[in-house]
């Protein structure tokens, strides 16, 4: 729940900390670029230490960053903080995982165990919003972090108390860590991040901070690259990109994570237009999660039966086309929650039905020993989708706001009967409740604001969710036109990667 934590509620998490809304985006993408930069460094760690000794110091550290985070109210401390947060994600997730996937010995389990985790993974942010919503409503935002450095204490002790000390591989001492590529690496995901967070704000290029930014990026990779060559240990084995499968499935897992926070957007429109309270989006995105177990299932069943890979893509991208072009024609000013329920559970259908088999058909296109850099391939693959959803949203609502207020501020004007028949309505119903006749007229201007910025969402909505869609078809297409990749046998060793 701490990944995408501040992202419950943007408006109170940036309220609370005196912060700006993209500052804690920002924060979320700095834990992202943390969980996927630590994920090949990590294993040394992993390898080193004892599983008891390791749990213990993870779930200090995270007591530790979560106190700081509910305390702190300086923006480059929470940045700071939440990156190490991410590290310490890594370190949890793998070890956690290991222990369990140490005990499936079959294939059909380790499926099964790779639907479950993922499920719970595309389940987590309709989820906070549930889970959060009344805590929100009644403390400040950083009481969610103290809840979570609390919730940490009963696993502290019951791991000092009942776990054994064992080692679940050979002892395999720190040294020569890669720390250069793991620094390299860091660096380019976080400036990555802040160019997609911050760039529409600064125009892009128009700003130094962002023109510095992608030279930085374009020089570390190249650095990163050269020494993936060089070294006898390489951070990724660049051998895993001779694959076209490999190439194949990474394009599905960036698309499908572009589409899937494109749901943001509906929830922002509950709130937004609709003026749904956080706790009533929180009860309706359940629906959503009720899709997404359903979608899991019925993907588990299709691997297990060695169903061919590309109908499964089918179905699942169809269905989100179904989602999104759907939300086209409900995005109005006045609705019923009540017609949103069965494009909410279609979406996350269509979300279960991807995740789980994206994952294994890249992980699965790449021989065992590649099994490693092709699961880092596939967190990088999520990360920079989620990085690419938060500049197109940016983009898009600055952009399509200012054309649409453009436009409907031209109609709204003095000399327009229509706009002249609203304003007087509404003043006459505001004089009408005791306001008086030039407080009335104030007010009454402000509702026509209010009415077109509810306008303007509505048509920055309609403009995204049309690309969404128009991307969805073409990659529907890609898939239909491109048999081979039926020739990739999903199937799960031992041997393989615990799932990211």
């Amino acid at each position: 729940m701490l990944f995408f934590l501040p992202m419950t509620n943007v408006a109170a998490a940036a309220g609370n900390t005196g912060i700006e809304t993209y500052d804690v985006l920002y924060a979320v993408a700095l834990f992202y670029a943390g969980y996927v930069s630590f994920f090949s460094l990590e294993r040394r760690f992993y390898n080193y230490l004892a599983t008891k000794e390791y749990f213990i110091i993870i779930t200090i550290v995270q007591i530790l960053t979560s106190y700081i985070c509910y305390s702190t109210d300086e923006v480059a401390i929470l940045f700071i903080v939440r990156f190490i947060q991410g590290m310490a994600f890594t370190m949890t997730v793998n070890l956690s995982l290991s222990l369990i996937y140490s005990r499936l010995r079959s294939s059909r389990a380790r499926v099964i165990g790779y639907s479950i985790f993922f499920g719970m993974l595309v389940a987590m942010i309709p989820f906070n919003n549930f889970a959060t919503a009344e805590l929100v409503d009644s403390f400040n935002f950083n009481f969610l972090y103290k809840c979570a450095m609390f919730s940490y204490l009963p696993s502290l002790l019951f791991i000092y108390l009942f776990m054994n000390n064992v080692r679940l591989d050979v002892k395999f001492p720190l040294y020569q860590l890669d720390w250069a590529s793991f620094f390299l690496y860091a660096i380019a995901l976080c400036l990555f991040g802040y160019i997609m967070v911050y760039g529409q704000q600064y125009y892009w290029f128009e700003d130094p901070r962002i023109f510095w930014s992608v030279v930085s990026i374009v020089l570390l990779v190249l650095f990163f690259i050269l020494r993936q060559w060089k070294t006898k240990r390489p951070y990724f084995n660049l051998e895993a990109f001779k694959y076209r499968n490999f190439w194949f499935g990474a394009a599905i897992i960036l698309i499908f994570y572009i589409c899937r926070f494109a749901m943001m957007i509906n929830t922002g429109y509950f709130q937004a237009v609709l003026k749904l309270d956080p706790i009533h989006v929180g009860y309706i995105t359940l629906i959503n999660i009720a899709g997404i177990v359903v979608g899991v299932i019925l993907s588990a069943v299709f691997v297990l039966q060695q169903r061919p890979i590309r109908l499964l893509w089918i179905y699942g991208f169809s269905l989100l086309f179904i989602y999104y072009s759907w939300m086209i024609f409900l995005y109005t000013t006045q609705a019923n929650e009540n017609n949103f329920y069965i494009p909410l559970f279609l979406q996350g259908l269509g979300v279960g039905l991807l995740m789980t088999p994206s994952i294994i058909f890249m992980v699965a296109s790449v021989p065992e020993r590649l099994s490693v850099t092709s699961a880092g391939m596939c967190l990088l693959m999520r990360c920079s989708g989620f990085y690419i959803s938060l500049g197109l949203m940016n983009y898009f609502e600055l952009f399509s706001k200012s054309k649409h207020f453009n436009t409907f501020l031209s109609h709204t004007v003095a000399n327009n009967p229509i706009s002249q028949q609203i304003s007087e309505r509404n003043s006459t119903m505001l004089i009408s409740h005791g306001m008086s006749d030039t407080m009335a007229q104030k007010a009454a201007d402000k509702l026509t604001v209010t009415a077109v910025n509810a306008q303007n969402y509505i048509r920055y909505a309609i403009d995204y969710y049309e690309i969404i869609a128009l991307m969805i078809v073409v990659t529907i297409l890609f898939v239909g036109l491109f048999p081979y990749i039926n020739r990739t046998i999903l199937t799960l060793t031992k041997k393989q990667p615990s799932p990211f």
